[in-house]
Order: C-alpha cells, then sequence, then structure tokens
C-alpha cells in the first residue's frame, strides 16, 4: 500500500538537515582546532585561555562548549589530529625503502615537512621563528603513531641483517631526535628542511656502530 506524504512536507529534508547539521559540527570543529593551534603559537600553551581560543574563532561560547570543555581537552585534540594524520604519511615510506639509512632520512624529513606544513597553515602574525613551541601531549593516536614507527623500522630492519638492535629504543630515540631537533629548526632562519634532516639522520646512523646487538 502506498503512503502519501504530507502536504508541504519534502521526504529528504530530514536527511539534507541532518547532512547540514552533521558539516556544521565538522565546521565548527575545524574552525575550534585551528584557532587553538594559531593562539598556542602566538602566546603560548600557558598562557592561552578558553576565552582566546573563543574570540578567534568567532563562536559563541555556549557553542563552544558543545565541543570542548577545556584547554586541556583541545589539546589532546590537535595532537591527535595532527597523529592521524602523520601516520599514513610515515607508512608510505616503509614501501620505498631499500635500506634502513635511506627509509631514516626520508622518515625524519617528511616528518620535519610535516610540522612545517602545520606552521605555515596558520594565520599569525608571528614569523616562523618566534613562534611557540607545539605542545606535546601523549594520546591513543600518538601511541599508534609510535607502533607505526616501530613496526616499519623492524620491517625495514630485516632486508639488512646485520642491523639487529633493540627496535623499541631505536624507535624512542628517532622519535626524541626528530622532535627536539625539529623544535630548533622551527625556530632558525633560514629554514633548513634538508640540513636539519640530514643531522637528525646522521646522528643516529653514526651512533647505530656502538649499539648492541640482539639476537633475530
Amino acid at each position: 500500500m502506498a503512503h502519501s506524504t504530507p502536504r508541504g512536507e519534502n521526504p529528504g529534508a530530514g536527511a539534507a538537515g541532518s547532512g547540514k547539521r552533521a558539516q556544521n559540527k565538522l565546521e565548527n570543529r575545524r574552525a575550534i582546532l585551528t584557532a587553538a593551534r594559531e593562539v598556542f603559537a602566538e602566546i603560548g600553551y600557558e598562557a592561552a585561555s578558553v576565552r582566546d581560543i573563543i574570540g578567534r574563532t568567532g563562536l559563541a561560547s555556549g557553542t563552544f562548549y558543545n565541543y570542548y570543555r577545556s584547554k586541556e581537552e583541545i589539546a589532546r585534540a590537535i595532537a591527535s589530529d595532527a597523529a592521524e594524520r602523520l601516520r599514513p604519511i610515515l607508512r608510505a615510506q616503509r614501501e620505498g625503502a631499500t635500506d634502513f639509512a635511506g627509509y631514516l632520512i626520508g622518515i625524519i624529513r617528511v616528518y620535519f615537512q610535516f610540522i612545517v606544513d602545520e606552521q605555515l597553515a596558520l594565520h599569525t602574525t608571528r614569523q616562523l621563528a618566534e613562534r611557540y613551541p607545539r605542545v606535546r601531549i601523549q594520546t591513543p593516536a600518538a601511541a599508534a603513531v609510535f607502533d607505526e614507527l616501530r613496526s616499519s623500522i623492524e620491517f625495514v630492519m630485516q632486508r639488512d641483517p646485520g642491523l639487529r638492535v633493540d627496535v623499541e629504543y631505536l624507535t624512542a630515540a628517532v622519535i626524541g631526535v626528530a622532535r627536539e631537533i625539529g623544535e630548533r629548526m622551527l625556530a632558525r632562519q633560514p629554514l633548513d628542511i634538508d640540513g636539519a634532516a640530514a643531522f637528525a639522520a646522521n646522528l643516529i646512523l653514526r651512533g647505530l656502530p656502538a649499539v648492541p646487538r640482539v639476537e633475530p
């Protein structure tokens, strides 16, 4: 039996309205995270307040608190968002790796390019070298990046039987060196991604001969 549509009602209006609401939520969330990145870059995470972030978004306070309850929650969301976007970039480097040295400098360079692009995308009056360091917060997404890198290092090492070291320690070393040198690189002018990547990779590679080997 056919059902008639009540006069004046559009059968697709409910779905369209739901889609529009979802899109608005996505745009509001993006606006908040972008505003927070810009505020943190300009005045630093510690000095920044929720009021500063809300003022940059143009949203009402009530709308803002529908998404995030605190500055710390925003920082975690920023860290998770960045880690989720970085993970496939790092994974792609593994596919084309033929040796560990080439893989290492490749992942460090794409990471440095990633953090530079993140900073250059911000609309702020501060020069790149004058911006505050990025906020570091551990999240499940960041832990997934560690696991992704560890499995990739292990995978690439299988192609080099002479390079058997503690993969967990090496992964932590790569992340630590890349983070610290990456922050220093952002603070320098002129910006030199290749030089920073070569320094970081060589620091690790030249130290590897002194690291104890482990059984396969």
